[in-house]
């Protein structure tokens, strides 16, 4: 690769490259005698990767601004009409729960209850939907 780039006058970003950690044995790769760091998580746009593929670091990160938001919308929004804050909520607060939910799709159950507890928590503030 380090052949190639520079054949091509193209620069690597060794800070944007990292190790490879398997079975707790650490292979040191490097480009151009600089070592590459370790790193535990990675975040490509909107989506947060880890070394171990779990999604719920991800997960922190999305449910924590999702409740952010609906919050906002409750705090921001003078009218109290159902509709107009439904509408907010999933103009402004689902885009966010549902962006590229299929590359971390969440299969366990502690997860997908924290996404449904979002909207949970938004709708038993509404008037009219609080026993639901």
């Amino acid at each position: 690769m380090v052949s190639w780039a520079a054949e091509w006058q193209l620069s690597v970003s060794v800070t944007k490259c990292g190790k490879r950690k398997d079975n707790n044995t650490v292979e040191q790769f490097s480009i151009n005698n600089t070592p590459l760091p370790i790193v535990t998580s990675y975040s490509d746009p909107g989506i947060t990767i880890t070394n171990d593929l779990s999604p719920s670091f991800h997960m922190d990160g999305i449910v924590s601004k999702a409740h952010q938001r609906a919050n906002i919308i409750h705090r921001c929004f003078v009218s109290r009409n159902v509709d107009l804050l439904v509408r907010a909520f999933i103009t402004y607060v689902r885009p966010l729960l549902e962006y590229n939910s299929v590359t971390w799709s969440p299969h366990l159950k502690l997860d997908i209850e924290r996404l449904d507890k979002v909207q949970r928590r938004f709708t038993k503030r509404l008037h009219g939907f609080s026993s639901r």
